[in-house]
C-alpha cells in the first residue's frame, strides 16, 4: 500500500544566523509521480506577506529542477549599472536573482536525492541535504511577485544573508561526508558529483553575494561597510566584480602570501617573477582568481622547495587576450549619484580593457610523474588504502581530505594537485579553463585561462 508523502517543513529559531538549525531527517525519496502532498498545503503561497519559511514538497522540488537552469555570465552581473544603483535598479537586481535561485536550489536537492541512499543517510551530506531543503523554503514565499518596494526588498536581501551563511561550509563538509561514505561510492561518481555540485554552488553564491553588495552600495541603503559579506567601496567595483582587475597584483600578493607559508614551514621563501603584460587589466571576480592563483602557486613553490631548485624563480606571465572589436559588450548605467568612493569622476575609461588573460605559472619542481598525471583532476584521488585511519590533517594527497580540513583554517601546502580540481571549476565557470604541460625531471608550466566580460561602456 502506497503510504501518502508527507510535506518537507524545515524550521529555524528566531536567530536564524547564529544558532543551531533543526531539521527532519530525510527519510522519503518518492517522486512527484508517485504520491501527492495534502490539499491544505497548496494555499501555502496564497498569503499577502511571505512568512520566514514555506512548506517543500516533492512536486515543487521536481517542477523547479525541471526548468532549464540560466547560464551565468559575468555581463549578467554588472548590467544593472554601475553603484550607487537607483531604486529601479536595485528592484531589478532584485527580481533577477530571485529569478535564479530556487531553480539551482532544487536542481541540487534533486542530485543528492539521487545519491545512493547509504551516502546521503551519512550525518555529514543529510545536513547538507537539509541545507538546501531550509534554504528553498525560505525562497519559495517569494516565488511568483514582484518586489517593487524597498520594505519586500530589504527583506529579500536579509533571506540571501542567510542562504550564504548556511551554506558557507557546504563543501568541507560534502567533502567530510563522501570521505566516510568512499566504501559506498566510486572515485568517479564523487568527482562527477562534486564538479557540478561545486559549479552550481559558485554560480548560486555569486548570485547572492552581488545582490547584497549591490543592496549595501545602492542610493537607498548606502553602507558598504554594514554588508554582511564582501561590499567593495571602490569606483572601479560593480557589486563583487572588480571591472578594471589587475591580473598580476591579485597574483603578486597570493604568490606573497604562499611564499610565507613555505618560509614557516620549511625554512625557505621561493622567488617569483612576474613578466608579460602586468599592467593588463579586465574584469573578473577578485575573490576566484585569488583562490585559483594561491592553489596552482602552492603546487608550484611546494614542486620547487622539494626538487631543491629554489634558486630559480618561478615565472609567471600574464597574456591579455587581443581587444574586443566592434560595439562595446556591455553598456552600464553611470551611478544614480555620487556616494562614498562611487564618484562619476573617479570612473576611468574601461574601452582598453582585456576581454581575457592567461596566466602562465612555469616551475622547475621537477614535473609530475607520469603515474600520478592521470588523477591529478580526481578529488578523489589518494595514497592512502582503505585499511588505514581517515586522515586528519590534511596531510594526504587526497584532495577531499583536504577541503574537508579547510574549515579549521590550515595553512598547510602538502598534497601533489589537491588544488587543481577547484580551481579548474573555478576557471571553467565563465568559459575560461586550465591546462597543465609537464616535462617530468624538469618542471611544469599551468596555464590559467580567464574570461571576463570585456568591453564595457
Amino acid at each position: 500500500m502506497n503510504a501518502k508523502r508527507r510535506p518537507l517543513r524545515c524550521f529555524t529559531t528566531p536567530n536564524a544566523l547564529t544558532n543551531k538549525r533543526v531539521f527532519p531527517p530525510p527519510t522519503r525519496f518518492l517522486s512527484s509521480s508517485q504520491s501527492h502532498a495534502p490539499d491544505h498545503h497548496k494555499s501555502a503561497h496564497k498569503r499577502p506577506h511571505p512568512p520566514g519559511t514555506a512548506v517543500v514538497t516533492d512536486d515543487e522540488i521536481a517542477k523547479l529542477a525541471s526548468k532549464p537552469q540560466h547560464s551565468l555570465s559575468l555581463a549578467d552581473l554588472v548590467k544593472h549599472g554601475r553603484p550607487p544603483l537607483s531604486t529601479e535598479a536595485l528592484y531589478s537586481s532584485a527580481n533577477f536573482t530571485l529569478s535564479l535561485l530556487p531553480i539551482r536550489l532544487a536542481k541540487r536537492i534533486q542530485a543528492l536525492r539521487n545519491l545512493p541512499f547509504i551516502v546521503v543517510s551519512n550525518p555529514n551530506i543529510n545536513k547538507i541535504y537539509n541545507n538546501y531543503l531550509h534554504s528553498l523554503s525560505t525562497l519559495l514565499p517569494w516565488q511568483h511577485r514582484t518586489i517593487s518596494n524597498l520594505d519586500a526588498e530589504i527583506r529579500f536581501t536579509s533571506v540571501l544573508a542567510e542562504l550564504v551563511a548556511t551554506h558557507d561550509q557546504t563543501i568541507p563538509i560534502l567533502a567530510k561526508g563522501f570521505l566516510e561514505c568512499r566504501r559506498y561510492i566510486s572515485p568517479p561518481e564523487v568527482t562527477k558529483f562534486l564538479d557540478t555540485h561545486l559549479r552550481t554552488r559558485i554560480g548560486t553564491r555569486l548570485i547572492a553575494e552581488q545582490h547584497i553588495a549591490l543592496h549595501y552600495s545602492s542610493a537607498p541603503h548606502f553602507d558598504p561597510s554594514a554588508s554582511p559579506t564582501p561590499c567593495p567601496e571602490h569606483p572601479t567595483y560593480i557589486g563583487v566584480i572588480d571591472t578594471a582587475l589587475s591580473p598580476a597584483a591579485i597574483v603578486d600578493s597570493c604568490a606573497g602570501f604562499v611564499a610565507d607559508i613555505c618560509e614557516l614551514k620549511y625554512g625557505v621563501r621561493p622567488h617569483w617573477t612576474i613578466d608579460g603584460e602586468p599592467e593588463t587589466t579586465f574584469a573578473f571576480v577578485p575573490m576566484h582568481l585569488e583562490y585559483i592563483a594561491t592553489e596552482l602557486l602552492k603546487n608550484a613553490f611546494r614542486a620547487t622547495i622539494e626538487n631543491r631548485q629554489t634558486r630559480e624563480p618561478i615565472v609567471i606571465t600574464i597574456a591579455p587576450e587581443p581587444p574586443d572589436a566592434g560595439p562595446p559588450r556591455v553598456t552600464l548605467d553611470p551611478p544614480a549619484e555620487d556616494k562614498g568612493a562611487f564618484k562619476s569622476d573617479a570612473i576611468k575609461p574601461l574601452d582598453d580593457n582585456a576581454p581575457g588573460v592567461t596566466i602562465r605559472i612555469r616551475d622547475r619542481g621537477g614535473g609530475i610523474a607520469p603515474e600520478v598525471l592521470p588523477n591529478i583532476w580526481s578529488y578523489s584521488f589518494t595514497t592512502f588504502n582503505e585499511e588505514d585511519d581517515f586522515p586528519s590533517d590534511g596531510s594526504s594527497q587526497d584532495a577531499l581530505g583536504i577541503i574537508s580540513s579547510a574549515s579549521g583554517g590550515g595553512s598547510s601546502i602538502a598534497g601533489l594537485g589537491y588544488g587543481l580540481p577547484l580551481s579548474r571549476a573555478y576557471a571553467e565557470y565563465f568559459g575560461g579553463g586550465i591546462a597543465l604541460q609537464s616535462l617530468y625531471g624538469w618542471g611544469t608550466d599551468v596555464y590559467l585561462r580567464l574570461k571576463g566580460v570585456g568591453k564595457i561602456q
